[in-house]
Protein backbone atom coordinates (compact mmCIF):
# COMPACT_ATOMS: atom_id res chain seq x y z
CA UNK A 1 0.00 0.00 0.00
CA UNK A 2 2.69 2.45 1.08
CA UNK A 3 4.36 1.86 -2.34
CA UNK A 4 1.06 2.06 -4.91
CA UNK A 5 -2.54 1.67 -3.04
CA UNK A 6 -4.24 2.08 -6.46
CA UNK A 7 -2.49 -1.18 -7.83
CA UNK A 8 -2.61 -2.59 -4.17
CA UNK A 9 -6.40 -2.04 -3.92
CA UNK A 10 -6.77 -3.05 -7.53
CA UNK A 11 -5.11 -6.19 -6.35
CA UNK A 12 -7.07 -6.62 -3.72
CA UNK A 13 -10.38 -6.46 -5.86
CA UNK A 14 -8.98 -8.99 -8.44
CA UNK A 15 -8.37 -11.77 -5.77
CA UNK A 16 -11.75 -11.04 -4.07
CA UNK A 17 -13.69 -11.70 -7.05
CA UNK A 18 -11.71 -14.86 -7.70
CA UNK A 19 -12.82 -15.46 -4.54
CA UNK A 20 -16.58 -14.79 -4.82
CA UNK A 21 -16.19 -16.90 -8.36
CA UNK A 22 -15.29 -20.39 -6.80
CA UNK A 23 -16.75 -19.96 -3.37
CA UNK A 24 -20.07 -19.70 -5.50
CA UNK A 25 -19.19 -22.69 -7.72
CA UNK A 26 -18.48 -24.58 -4.91
CA UNK A 27 -22.31 -23.66 -3.67
CA UNK A 28 -20.53 -21.91 -0.78
CA UNK A 29 -20.99 -18.07 0.46
CA UNK A 30 -18.20 -14.92 1.21
CA UNK A 31 -19.81 -13.83 4.64
CA UNK A 32 -17.37 -10.97 4.77
CA UNK A 33 -14.54 -9.27 3.12
CA UNK A 34 -13.08 -6.86 6.55
CA UNK A 35 -10.02 -5.08 5.76
CA UNK A 36 -7.45 -8.23 3.29
CA UNK A 37 -9.37 -11.25 4.80
CA UNK A 38 -12.25 -13.30 3.00
CA UNK A 39 -14.84 -15.33 5.11
CA UNK A 40 -16.63 -18.24 3.63
CA UNK A 41 -18.56 -20.79 4.40
CA UNK A 42 -19.97 -24.04 2.51
CA UNK A 43 -21.96 -27.11 2.80
CA UNK A 44 -19.13 -29.44 2.24
CA UNK A 45 -16.21 -29.86 3.23
CA UNK A 46 -14.55 -31.53 -0.04
CA UNK A 47 -16.32 -28.50 -1.95
CA UNK A 48 -14.62 -25.90 0.17
CA UNK A 49 -10.80 -27.79 -0.10
CA UNK A 50 -11.48 -27.91 -3.99
CA UNK A 51 -12.25 -24.37 -3.54
CA UNK A 52 -9.16 -23.16 -1.46
CA UNK A 53 -7.41 -25.57 -4.14
CA UNK A 54 -8.40 -23.96 -7.57
CA UNK A 55 -7.89 -20.58 -5.54
CA UNK A 56 -4.75 -21.17 -4.31
CA UNK A 57 -3.58 -22.58 -8.03
CA UNK A 58 -5.15 -19.67 -10.03
CA UNK A 59 -3.70 -17.07 -7.62
CA UNK A 60 -0.43 -18.35 -8.29
CA UNK A 61 -0.96 -18.23 -12.23
CA UNK A 62 -1.58 -14.46 -12.09
CA UNK A 63 1.43 -14.01 -9.98
CA UNK A 64 3.82 -15.36 -12.97
CA UNK A 65 6.02 -12.44 -13.73
CA UNK A 66 4.95 -10.28 -11.36
CA UNK A 67 7.49 -9.06 -8.36
CA UNK A 68 7.76 -10.75 -5.41
CA UNK A 69 7.04 -7.76 -4.18
CA UNK A 70 4.08 -7.22 -5.17
CA UNK A 71 2.41 -10.75 -5.34
CA UNK A 72 -0.62 -10.79 -3.76
CA UNK A 73 -0.91 -14.09 -1.56
CA UNK A 74 -3.15 -15.36 0.69
CA UNK A 75 -3.13 -17.77 3.35
CA UNK A 76 -6.46 -20.11 3.79
CA UNK A 77 -7.40 -22.05 6.46
CA UNK A 78 -10.17 -24.74 6.63
CA UNK A 79 -12.25 -26.09 9.36
CA UNK A 80 -15.82 -28.26 9.76
CA UNK A 81 -17.65 -27.58 13.26
CA UNK A 82 -20.72 -25.84 14.67
CA UNK A 83 -20.86 -22.16 13.75
CA UNK A 84 -23.54 -20.14 15.03
CA UNK A 85 -25.05 -17.68 12.54
CA UNK A 86 -26.88 -14.45 13.17
CA UNK A 87 -30.33 -12.86 10.91
CA UNK A 88 -27.58 -10.25 8.91
CA UNK A 89 -26.30 -13.30 7.62
CA UNK A 90 -22.86 -13.18 9.85
CA UNK A 91 -21.17 -16.59 11.47
CA UNK A 92 -19.32 -17.06 14.84
CA UNK A 93 -18.51 -19.84 16.86
CA UNK A 94 -15.51 -22.17 17.53
CA UNK A 95 -15.86 -23.40 13.90
CA UNK A 96 -14.52 -20.20 12.83
CA UNK A 97 -11.71 -19.32 15.43
CA UNK A 98 -9.90 -22.51 14.75
CA UNK A 99 -10.34 -22.04 10.92
CA UNK A 100 -8.72 -18.40 11.19
CA UNK A 101 -5.92 -20.08 14.03
CA UNK A 102 -5.52 -22.41 11.03
CA UNK A 103 -4.91 -19.87 8.47
CA UNK A 104 -2.52 -17.90 10.21
CA UNK A 105 -0.45 -21.47 10.40
CA UNK A 106 -0.32 -21.60 6.65
CA UNK A 107 2.18 -20.78 4.58
CA UNK A 108 1.91 -17.79 1.92
CA UNK A 109 0.09 -18.90 -0.76
CA UNK A 110 -0.84 -22.13 1.54
CA UNK A 111 -3.71 -23.88 2.79
CA UNK A 112 -3.81 -25.17 6.48
CA UNK A 113 -6.74 -27.83 7.42
CA UNK A 114 -7.97 -29.22 10.79
CA UNK A 115 -7.92 -32.86 11.64
CA UNK A 116 -11.38 -33.73 10.35
CA UNK A 117 -11.32 -31.76 7.14
CA UNK A 118 -8.04 -34.17 6.11
CA UNK A 119 -10.23 -37.07 7.07
CA UNK A 120 -13.42 -36.33 4.89
CA UNK A 121 -11.45 -35.09 2.11
CA UNK A 122 -8.18 -37.64 1.71
CA UNK A 123 -10.45 -40.12 -0.23
CA UNK A 124 -12.26 -37.98 -2.40
CA UNK A 125 -9.64 -35.30 -3.93
CA UNK A 126 -6.53 -36.05 -5.28
CA UNK A 127 -4.06 -34.07 -2.76
CA UNK A 128 -1.89 -34.97 -0.65
CA UNK A 129 -1.71 -33.90 3.49
CA UNK A 130 0.97 -33.16 5.52
CA UNK A 131 0.63 -33.50 9.27
CA UNK A 132 1.63 -30.47 11.15
CA UNK A 133 0.94 -31.83 14.38
CA UNK A 134 -1.02 -30.72 17.40
CA UNK A 135 -0.58 -26.96 17.55
CA UNK A 136 -1.46 -24.76 20.52
CA UNK A 137 -3.35 -21.45 18.87
CA UNK A 138 -4.85 -18.95 20.53
CA UNK A 139 -8.04 -18.05 22.41
CA UNK A 140 -8.50 -22.33 21.68
CA UNK A 141 -8.11 -24.58 24.97
CA UNK A 142 -7.41 -27.35 23.35
CA UNK A 143 -4.11 -28.51 20.62
CA UNK A 144 -5.43 -28.40 17.10
CA UNK A 145 -4.33 -30.99 14.87
CA UNK A 146 -3.37 -29.49 11.91
CA UNK A 147 -2.73 -30.68 7.84
CA UNK A 148 -0.62 -28.75 5.38
CA UNK A 149 -2.22 -29.62 2.38
CA UNK A 150 0.90 -30.26 -0.25
CA UNK A 151 0.13 -27.94 -3.69
CA UNK A 152 1.67 -28.52 -6.63
CA UNK A 153 4.20 -25.37 -7.36
CA UNK A 154 3.68 -23.16 -10.85
CA UNK A 155 6.15 -24.43 -13.82
CA UNK A 156 7.94 -21.67 -13.12
CA UNK A 157 9.01 -21.78 -9.68
CA UNK A 158 9.38 -25.75 -9.77
CA UNK A 159 11.89 -26.76 -7.23
CA UNK A 160 13.58 -29.90 -7.63
CA UNK A 161 13.39 -32.63 -4.90
CA UNK A 162 16.12 -32.46 -2.67
CA UNK A 163 18.87 -35.04 -2.96
CA UNK A 164 18.92 -38.08 -0.94
CA UNK A 165 21.18 -37.52 2.17
CA UNK A 166 24.25 -39.73 1.98
CA UNK A 167 23.92 -43.04 3.80
CA UNK A 168 26.58 -42.90 6.99
CA UNK A 169 29.32 -45.48 7.31
CA UNK A 170 27.92 -47.80 9.64
CA UNK A 171 24.39 -49.24 9.96
CA UNK A 172 21.37 -46.18 10.29
CA UNK A 173 18.15 -46.80 11.41
CA UNK A 174 15.02 -44.61 11.76
CA UNK A 175 12.18 -45.38 14.49
CA UNK A 176 8.95 -44.17 13.80
CA UNK A 177 6.21 -43.07 16.20
CA UNK A 178 4.11 -46.31 17.48
CA UNK A 179 0.71 -46.30 15.94
CA UNK A 180 -1.85 -46.40 18.97
CA UNK A 181 -4.32 -48.77 17.97
CA UNK A 182 -6.22 -48.72 21.71
CA UNK A 183 -8.93 -46.82 20.48
CA UNK A 184 -8.44 -43.78 22.82
CA UNK A 185 -6.63 -40.54 22.42
CA UNK A 186 -5.05 -40.55 25.42
CA UNK A 187 -3.46 -43.95 25.27
CA UNK A 188 -0.94 -41.76 22.31
CA UNK A 189 1.43 -41.07 25.16
CA UNK A 190 1.91 -44.76 26.06
CA UNK A 191 2.76 -45.88 22.41
CA UNK A 192 4.69 -42.36 21.62
CA UNK A 193 6.42 -43.82 24.92
CA UNK A 194 7.48 -47.03 23.35
CA UNK A 195 8.62 -45.27 20.70
CA UNK A 196 11.10 -42.96 22.45
CA UNK A 197 12.54 -45.62 24.68
CA UNK A 198 13.47 -47.45 21.59
CA UNK A 199 15.10 -44.50 20.21
CA UNK A 200 17.11 -43.92 23.87
CA UNK A 201 18.46 -47.95 23.86
CA UNK A 202 19.62 -47.86 20.30
CA UNK A 203 20.88 -45.08 20.44
CA UNK A 204 23.50 -46.17 22.73
CA UNK A 205 24.56 -48.96 20.73
CA UNK A 206 28.02 -47.09 19.25
CA UNK A 207 28.17 -48.94 15.98
CA UNK A 208 24.27 -48.11 15.12
CA UNK A 209 23.32 -44.57 13.27
CA UNK A 210 20.26 -43.64 14.83
CA UNK A 211 17.99 -40.68 14.02
CA UNK A 212 17.25 -38.55 17.10
CA UNK A 213 13.05 -38.82 18.25
CA UNK A 214 12.72 -35.16 17.63
CA UNK A 215 12.93 -36.02 13.40
CA UNK A 216 11.44 -39.04 13.54
CA UNK A 217 8.32 -37.93 15.70
CA UNK A 218 7.62 -35.31 12.76
CA UNK A 219 6.06 -38.75 10.54
CA UNK A 220 3.54 -38.88 13.59
CA UNK A 221 0.17 -39.30 12.16
CA UNK A 222 1.39 -39.65 8.38
CA UNK A 223 1.27 -42.60 6.21
CA UNK A 224 4.32 -42.40 4.48
CA UNK A 225 6.27 -44.59 2.36
CA UNK A 226 9.36 -45.84 4.12
CA UNK A 227 11.39 -45.26 1.67
CA UNK A 228 10.77 -41.63 1.11
CA UNK A 229 11.15 -42.07 5.26
CA UNK A 230 14.83 -43.48 3.92
CA UNK A 231 15.77 -40.60 1.64
CA UNK A 232 14.58 -37.96 4.08
CA UNK A 233 16.63 -38.99 7.06
CA UNK A 234 19.43 -40.80 4.90
CA UNK A 235 18.61 -44.17 6.75
CA UNK A 236 19.07 -47.75 5.54
CA UNK A 237 16.54 -49.44 7.73
CA UNK A 238 13.00 -47.87 9.24
CA UNK A 239 11.24 -49.02 12.82
CA UNK A 240 7.47 -48.80 12.31
CA UNK A 241 5.09 -50.67 14.87
CA UNK A 242 1.70 -50.38 16.62
CA UNK A 243 0.90 -50.78 20.37
CA UNK A 244 -2.87 -52.09 21.62
CA UNK A 245 -2.85 -51.34 25.55
CA UNK A 246 -6.59 -53.17 27.02
CA UNK A 247 -7.01 -53.82 30.65
CA UNK A 248 -3.46 -55.19 32.67
CA UNK A 249 -2.01 -56.28 29.01
CA UNK A 250 -0.72 -54.64 26.04
CA UNK A 251 0.14 -55.94 22.04
CA UNK A 252 3.26 -54.50 20.49
CA UNK A 253 3.62 -55.09 16.83
CA UNK A 254 7.36 -54.08 15.43
CA UNK A 255 8.54 -54.39 11.90
CA UNK A 256 12.17 -53.67 10.50
CA UNK A 257 11.96 -52.12 6.91
CA UNK A 258 15.20 -51.98 4.33
CA UNK A 259 14.14 -48.16 2.94
CA UNK A 260 16.47 -48.95 0.16
CA UNK A 261 14.16 -51.72 -1.01
CA UNK A 262 11.13 -51.74 0.55
CA UNK A 263 11.84 -55.15 2.15
CA UNK A 264 11.02 -56.68 5.15
CA UNK A 265 14.01 -57.84 7.36
CA UNK A 266 11.88 -59.08 10.65
CA UNK A 267 9.06 -58.71 11.91
CA UNK A 268 7.18 -59.95 15.33
CA UNK A 269 4.52 -59.45 17.80
CA UNK A 270 4.44 -59.09 21.56
CA UNK A 271 1.80 -59.87 24.25
CA UNK A 272 3.05 -59.26 27.34
CA UNK A 273 1.58 -57.91 30.96
CA UNK A 274 2.16 -54.58 31.63
CA UNK A 275 4.30 -54.98 34.22
CA UNK A 276 6.98 -56.55 31.72
CA UNK A 277 6.50 -53.88 29.47
CA UNK A 278 10.20 -52.69 29.89
CA UNK A 279 11.38 -56.14 29.36
CA UNK A 280 9.56 -55.68 26.10
CA UNK A 281 11.14 -53.12 25.30
CA UNK A 282 14.82 -54.62 25.97
CA UNK A 283 13.88 -57.49 23.63
CA UNK A 284 12.60 -55.44 21.04
CA UNK A 285 15.74 -53.92 20.76
CA UNK A 286 17.62 -57.01 20.66
CA UNK A 287 16.27 -58.36 18.11
CA UNK A 288 16.68 -55.29 15.88
CA UNK A 289 20.40 -54.95 16.66
CA UNK A 290 21.00 -58.54 16.00
CA UNK A 291 18.96 -58.36 12.55
CA UNK A 292 21.31 -55.43 11.72
CA UNK A 293 24.59 -56.87 12.77
CA UNK A 294 24.56 -60.03 14.03
CA UNK A 295 28.25 -60.41 15.37
CA UNK A 296 28.18 -57.12 17.10
CA UNK A 297 24.41 -57.00 18.59
CA UNK A 298 25.13 -59.06 21.96
CA UNK A 299 28.19 -57.07 23.08
CA UNK A 300 26.67 -53.97 22.32
CA UNK A 301 23.12 -54.31 24.06
CA UNK A 302 24.86 -54.75 26.79
CA UNK A 303 25.69 -51.54 27.20
CA UNK A 304 22.38 -50.23 26.10
CA UNK A 305 20.82 -51.88 29.26
CA UNK A 306 19.31 -48.94 30.82
CA UNK A 307 17.93 -48.29 34.05
CA UNK A 308 13.39 -48.53 33.59
CA UNK A 309 11.57 -46.46 35.40
CA UNK A 310 9.52 -47.70 38.12
CA UNK A 311 6.49 -46.03 37.40
CA UNK A 312 4.02 -46.44 34.20
CA UNK A 313 2.47 -43.16 35.39
CA UNK A 314 5.36 -41.26 36.09
CA UNK A 315 6.40 -42.47 32.57
CA UNK A 316 3.45 -41.24 31.12
CA UNK A 317 3.49 -37.86 33.13
CA UNK A 318 7.24 -37.55 31.56
CA UNK A 319 6.14 -37.68 27.56
CA UNK A 320 3.14 -35.58 28.31
CA UNK A 321 5.98 -33.07 29.34
CA UNK A 322 8.08 -33.74 26.01
CA UNK A 323 5.11 -32.62 24.45
CA UNK A 324 5.13 -29.01 25.92
CA UNK A 325 8.46 -28.54 26.47
CA UNK A 326 8.94 -28.43 22.36
CA UNK A 327 6.51 -26.15 22.19
CA UNK A 328 9.01 -22.92 23.08
CA UNK A 329 6.77 -20.87 24.86
CA UNK A 330 6.03 -19.85 28.42
CA UNK A 331 2.90 -21.55 29.28
CA UNK A 332 3.93 -24.59 27.48
CA UNK A 333 6.98 -24.50 29.53
CA UNK A 334 5.38 -24.07 32.82
CA UNK A 335 2.75 -26.78 32.04
CA UNK A 336 5.76 -28.90 31.51
CA UNK A 337 7.56 -27.87 34.20
CA UNK A 338 4.35 -28.95 36.54
CA UNK A 339 4.29 -32.31 34.65
CA UNK A 340 8.13 -32.99 35.31
CA UNK A 341 8.05 -32.28 38.41
CA UNK A 342 4.94 -34.65 38.89
CA UNK A 343 7.02 -37.18 37.38
CA UNK A 344 9.90 -36.89 39.83
CA UNK A 345 7.76 -37.05 42.79
CA UNK A 346 6.48 -40.42 41.81
CA UNK A 347 9.88 -41.44 40.08
CA UNK A 348 12.67 -39.84 42.11
CA UNK A 349 15.54 -42.63 41.14
CA UNK A 350 15.07 -42.14 37.19
CA UNK A 351 17.68 -39.52 35.78
CA UNK A 352 15.90 -39.23 32.42
CA UNK A 353 13.12 -37.42 34.54
CA UNK A 354 15.76 -34.86 36.21
CA UNK A 355 17.15 -34.00 33.19
CA UNK A 356 14.01 -33.09 31.44
CA UNK A 357 13.39 -30.79 34.32
CA UNK A 358 16.26 -28.98 34.52
CA UNK A 359 16.09 -28.37 30.81
CA UNK A 360 12.44 -27.01 31.20
CA UNK A 361 14.26 -24.75 33.91
CA UNK A 362 17.24 -23.79 31.83
CA UNK A 363 14.81 -22.80 28.94
CA UNK A 364 13.15 -20.41 31.96
CA UNK A 365 16.29 -18.81 31.69
CA UNK A 366 17.47 -18.77 27.77
CA UNK A 367 14.44 -17.68 26.23
CA UNK A 368 13.37 -15.02 29.40
CA UNK A 369 10.33 -17.26 30.03
CA UNK A 370 10.80 -15.99 34.07
CA UNK A 371 13.27 -12.73 34.96
CA UNK A 372 16.93 -13.19 34.96
CA UNK A 373 17.01 -12.36 38.72
CA UNK A 374 14.78 -15.02 39.84
CA UNK A 375 17.69 -17.36 39.23
CA UNK A 376 15.83 -20.26 36.95
CA UNK A 377 19.72 -21.40 35.75
CA UNK A 378 20.77 -22.09 39.14
CA UNK A 379 17.75 -24.15 39.63
CA UNK A 380 18.37 -25.86 36.02
CA UNK A 381 22.36 -26.45 37.41
CA UNK A 382 21.63 -28.39 40.54
CA UNK A 383 18.66 -30.53 39.17
CA UNK A 384 20.55 -31.38 36.09
CA UNK A 385 23.89 -32.58 38.70
CA UNK A 386 21.42 -34.27 40.68
CA UNK A 387 20.19 -36.31 37.25
CA UNK A 388 23.71 -36.77 36.97
CA UNK A 389 24.33 -38.35 40.11
CA UNK A 390 21.80 -40.62 39.73
CA UNK A 391 22.69 -42.02 36.50
CA UNK A 392 26.17 -40.60 35.38
CA UNK A 393 25.89 -42.85 32.20
CA UNK A 394 23.43 -40.80 31.45
CA UNK A 395 24.27 -38.68 28.42
CA UNK A 396 21.04 -36.64 28.10
CA UNK A 397 21.74 -36.05 31.78
CA UNK A 398 25.16 -34.49 30.84
CA UNK A 399 24.32 -32.57 27.80
CA UNK A 400 21.90 -30.56 30.15
CA UNK A 401 24.00 -29.98 32.38
CA UNK A 402 26.60 -28.93 30.14
CA UNK A 403 24.07 -26.75 28.59
CA UNK A 404 23.49 -25.22 32.47
CA UNK A 405 27.46 -24.67 32.99
CA UNK A 406 27.16 -22.68 29.13
CA UNK A 407 23.97 -20.64 30.34
CA UNK A 408 26.36 -19.67 33.65
CA UNK A 409 29.22 -18.71 31.73
CA UNK A 410 31.54 -21.61 32.97
CA UNK A 411 32.41 -22.63 29.04
CA UNK A 412 35.27 -24.82 30.17
CA UNK A 413 32.87 -27.22 32.72
CA UNK A 414 30.65 -27.05 29.82
CA UNK A 415 32.73 -28.50 26.71
CA UNK A 416 33.50 -31.03 29.53
CA UNK A 417 30.37 -32.55 30.12
CA UNK A 418 28.89 -32.17 26.43
CA UNK A 419 32.14 -34.08 25.54
CA UNK A 420 31.27 -36.72 28.03
CA UNK A 421 27.59 -36.55 26.44
CA UNK A 422 29.24 -37.39 22.82
CA UNK A 423 31.35 -40.21 24.21
CA UNK A 424 28.64 -42.04 25.74
CA UNK A 425 26.37 -41.33 23.04
CA UNK A 426 27.37 -40.34 19.65
CA UNK A 427 24.55 -40.27 18.13
CA UNK A 428 22.62 -37.78 20.72
CA UNK A 429 22.07 -34.11 18.47
CA UNK A 430 21.56 -32.66 22.37
CA UNK A 431 25.19 -33.44 23.23
CA UNK A 432 26.42 -32.03 19.49
CA UNK A 433 24.17 -28.93 19.66
CA UNK A 434 25.48 -27.74 22.90
CA UNK A 435 28.72 -28.89 22.59
CA UNK A 436 28.34 -26.30 19.20
CA UNK A 437 26.81 -23.47 20.67
CA UNK A 438 29.27 -23.95 23.77
CA UNK A 439 32.00 -23.66 21.54
CA UNK A 440 30.16 -20.24 19.92
CA UNK A 441 29.89 -18.66 22.68
CA UNK A 442 33.68 -18.90 23.97
CA UNK A 443 34.73 -17.60 20.63
CA UNK A 444 35.67 -20.81 18.57
CA UNK A 445 33.75 -20.80 15.88
CA UNK A 446 35.08 -22.34 13.16
CA UNK A 447 35.54 -25.92 15.93
CA UNK A 448 31.60 -24.93 16.75
CA UNK A 449 30.07 -25.91 12.63
CA UNK A 450 30.99 -29.32 12.87
CA UNK A 451 29.35 -29.95 16.14
CA UNK A 452 26.03 -28.07 14.89
CA UNK A 453 26.43 -29.62 11.50
CA UNK A 454 26.28 -33.21 13.32
CA UNK A 455 23.55 -31.65 15.25
CA UNK A 456 21.37 -31.00 12.34
CA UNK A 457 22.62 -34.48 10.10
CA UNK A 458 21.42 -36.55 13.36
CA UNK A 459 17.79 -35.05 14.00
CA UNK A 460 17.10 -32.84 10.60
CA UNK A 461 13.52 -32.66 11.62
CA UNK A 462 14.37 -31.06 15.18
CA UNK A 463 11.94 -28.89 17.26
CA UNK A 464 15.40 -27.36 18.62
CA UNK A 465 16.46 -26.67 14.59
CA UNK A 466 15.58 -22.58 14.70
CA UNK A 467 18.42 -22.79 17.96
CA UNK A 468 20.52 -25.14 15.65
CA UNK A 469 20.72 -22.47 12.80
CA UNK A 470 20.36 -19.61 15.15
CA UNK A 471 23.61 -20.56 16.70
CA UNK A 472 25.21 -21.81 13.23
CA UNK A 473 24.38 -17.92 12.07
CA UNK A 474 25.78 -16.69 15.41
CA UNK A 475 29.24 -18.63 14.35
CA UNK A 476 29.10 -17.54 10.77
CA UNK A 477 28.06 -13.63 11.97
CA UNK A 478 31.86 -13.97 14.45
CA UNK A 479 33.67 -15.47 11.18
CA UNK A 480 32.20 -12.47 9.26
CA UNK A 481 30.85 -14.34 6.68
CA UNK A 482 27.43 -12.16 6.61
CA UNK A 483 25.62 -14.28 3.51
CA UNK A 484 26.13 -17.53 5.59
CA UNK A 485 24.48 -16.02 8.83
CA UNK A 486 21.97 -14.56 7.22
CA UNK A 487 21.35 -17.77 5.48
CA UNK A 488 21.66 -19.74 8.87
CA UNK A 489 19.35 -16.89 10.38
CA UNK A 490 16.67 -16.99 7.53
CA UNK A 491 15.98 -20.71 8.36
CA UNK A 492 16.19 -19.86 12.09
CA UNK A 493 13.08 -18.13 11.73
CA UNK A 494 11.25 -19.80 9.21
CA UNK A 495 10.73 -22.99 11.88
CA UNK A 496 7.60 -22.84 13.58
CA UNK A 497 7.79 -22.20 17.04
CA UNK A 498 11.36 -19.77 16.49
CA UNK A 499 11.43 -17.36 19.63
CA UNK A 500 12.41 -13.83 19.56
CA UNK A 501 16.55 -14.87 19.73
CA UNK A 502 16.03 -15.87 16.37
CA UNK A 503 15.02 -12.70 15.06
CA UNK A 504 16.89 -10.67 16.97
CA UNK A 505 20.03 -12.92 15.01
CA UNK A 506 18.32 -12.14 11.56
CA UNK A 507 17.99 -8.44 12.37
CA UNK A 508 21.63 -8.64 13.41
CA UNK A 509 23.15 -10.02 10.09
CA UNK A 510 20.98 -8.33 8.12
CA UNK A 511 21.70 -5.14 9.62
CA UNK A 512 25.38 -6.20 9.56
CA UNK A 513 24.68 -6.65 5.51
CA UNK A 514 23.90 -3.28 5.21
CA UNK A 515 19.91 -4.60 4.70
CA UNK A 516 18.81 -1.86 6.43
CA UNK A 517 14.74 -2.36 5.72
CA UNK A 518 14.47 -5.87 6.21
CA UNK A 519 16.16 -5.97 9.52
CA UNK A 520 13.78 -3.28 11.18
CA UNK A 521 11.08 -5.98 9.64
CA UNK A 522 13.45 -8.26 11.39
CA UNK A 523 13.68 -6.37 14.49
CA UNK A 524 9.84 -5.39 14.67
CA UNK A 525 9.28 -9.19 15.03
CA UNK A 526 11.79 -9.03 17.68
CA UNK A 527 10.57 -6.88 19.79
CA UNK A 528 7.21 -7.91 19.41
CA UNK A 529 8.04 -11.24 20.95
CA UNK A 530 10.66 -9.74 23.58
CA UNK A 531 10.34 -5.40 24.25
CA UNK A 532 13.27 -6.07 26.69
CA UNK A 533 15.83 -6.79 23.41
CA UNK A 534 15.97 -2.77 23.24
CA UNK A 535 18.07 -2.88 26.57
CA UNK A 536 21.79 -2.94 25.64
CA UNK A 537 23.13 -6.10 27.14
CA UNK A 538 20.12 -8.06 27.37
CA UNK A 539 22.14 -11.29 25.40
CA UNK A 540 24.66 -10.74 27.59
CA UNK A 541 22.61 -11.35 31.07
CA UNK A 542 21.23 -14.32 29.68
CA UNK A 543 24.84 -15.17 28.62
CA UNK A 544 27.85 -14.30 30.52
CA UNK A 545 31.21 -14.24 29.95
CA UNK A 546 30.23 -14.27 26.22
CA UNK A 547 33.12 -13.74 23.51
CA UNK A 548 33.67 -10.20 23.35
CA UNK A 549 34.02 -10.20 19.58
CA UNK A 550 30.94 -11.89 18.76
CA UNK A 551 29.02 -9.33 21.20
CA UNK A 552 30.61 -6.66 19.28
CA UNK A 553 29.29 -7.75 16.18
CA UNK A 554 25.98 -9.05 17.38
CA UNK A 555 24.96 -5.75 18.76
CA UNK A 556 27.24 -3.88 16.13
CA UNK A 557 24.58 -5.36 13.58
CA UNK A 558 21.53 -4.66 15.65
CA UNK A 559 22.77 -0.74 16.13
CA UNK A 560 22.54 0.11 12.44
CA UNK A 561 18.84 -0.07 13.03
CA UNK A 562 18.23 0.97 16.27
CA UNK A 563 19.77 2.88 19.15
CA UNK A 564 19.74 0.79 22.77
CA UNK A 565 18.29 2.44 25.97
CA UNK A 566 19.99 1.58 29.54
Amino acid sequence: MAEDDAATIAALGEARSLFRERVGAGEGRVVDTAGDSVLAVFGSVVEALRAAIEIQAELGRRSEGVAEGRRMRFRIGLNAGEIVEQDDGTVYGDGVNVAARLQALAEPGGICVSEVVASEAKNKLAVRFESLGEQRVKNIAEPVRAHRVALAEPAAEAVPLPAALPLPAKPSIAILPFANMSGDPEQEYFSDGISEDLITALSRVRWLFVIARNSSFTYKGKHTDVKQVGRELGVRYVLEGSVRKGGSRVRITAQLIDATSGSHVWAERFDRELADIFEVQDEITERIAAAIEPELARAELERARRKAPESLDAWDLYQRGLWHLWQFNAEDNAAARKLFERATALDPGFSPFFAALSLCRLLEHTLSFRPIEERSIDVALEIARHAVALDDKDAIAHAVLGRAFAALGDHQAAIDELGEAVRLNPNLALAHYGLGLTLVLCGKPAEALPELDAAHRLSPHDPYLWSFAMFRAWAHLRLGDLDRAIESASLSVRQPRAPYPAWATLASALGSAGRIEEAKAALAKCVELEPRILTGGFINEIWPNLDPAFSERFYGGLGKVISFRG
